[in-house]
This record gives structure tokens, C-alpha cells and sequence, in this order.
């Protein structure tokens, strides 16, 4: 191997493992992302755009966010992480966001759970999800098992 590959290769496992490194130890949260990089937002843009009826927090991603998690997909890597508009409105409106490593690309899935619903009935059974970015169904497995991870998701 040249001395340049090697040393490209270097810096690449390098930055994939400190873009890894900071979403695991929860310095990488959805509503920071759009602030810390014009890539993140100009994919982000690119994403929304022509969305009809979005609300600002989904346009913006702004608002109540948890720590985003590195996350392999189909060979590719994601940063994956839950965003709500405010930590009590997640119970009927939470956003699953995934940014690529490269900043390419970005997918998401909206879901909203009718307001009032009964305590003994299941929002999975009942909510409405609405994907972005037009994710294939290996990404749209991706989003949903992220939900599927909160202990208040049944």
C-alpha cells in the first residue's frame, strides 16, 4: 500500500470513529446539528423543502432532543436520534431523525399519536407515521426500531 492511502485511511476511520465518539457520549443531539455544520443543514433543507404541513420544529429541527447514536445501516453509517418539540408534547408528536456520516444524506420519520388517547391503549396501534427523505424500507425498519427502543412506546 502507498504511504497516501494508508494515511488517507487513517484520517478517514479517524473522523468516522470521533463523529462515532461524540454521539455516543451524547454530544450529538438533532436540534444541534443544523448549527454546528452548513452540510447538516443544507441536507436537512434538501430533506424538507417540498414537505407540505410540516411543523416548524421538523423544518428547523429545533426543540427537545436525547443523544444521537451511531448506527449502521446497509453498510453505511448514521447518526440516529429521537427530537420532540417539547419533552411533554413526546407522547403525541416525536421526530426519529438519521444523518449519514457524509452529510449526504438525512431521513426521518414523524409520528403523531391522537391527543387524549387512553392510557390502556397502545400508541403503536394508533399513530400515524409520516417518513421524509424518502428512506427504503432497510431505513424505515432502521427509524421504527429506534421508537420501538422507548421504554414509553408500546
Amino acid at each position: 500500500m502507498s504511504l497516501l492511502f494508508k494515511t488517507l485511511a487513517a484520517t478517514l476511520l479517524l473522523g468516522a470513529s470521533a463523529l462515532a465518539s461524540a454521539a455516543n457520549d451524547g454530544q450529538a443531539r438533532a436540534n444541534e446539528l443544523l448549527g454546528t455544520d452548513p452540510q447538516f443543514r443544507e441536507t436537512w433543507q434538501g430533506v424538507v423543502h417540498k414537505e407540505e404541513r410540516l411543523p416548524e420544529w421538523v423544518m428547523n429541527l429545533s426543540g427537545d432532543a436525547q443523544q444521537m447514536n451511531a448506527i449502521a445501516e446497509d453498510g453505511d453509517q448514521y447518526l440516529v436520534g429521537p427530537l420532540c418539540e417539547t419533552a411533554q408534547s413526546c407522547q403525541n408528536q416525536r421526530l426519529i431523525v438519521a444523518f449519514g456520516f457524509d452529510k449526504k444524506h438525512a431521513y426521518a420519520m414523524l409520528v403523531d399519536v391522537p391527543a387524549g388517547l387512553p392510557v390502556d391503549k397502545s400508541p403503536t396501534r394508533h399513530a400515524n407515521y409520516r417518513f421524509l427523505g424518502k428512506p427504503d424500507e432497510g431505513m424505515q425498519a432502521l427509524l421504527k426500531e429506534q421508537l420501538r427502543k422507548d421504554p414509553n412506546w408500546y
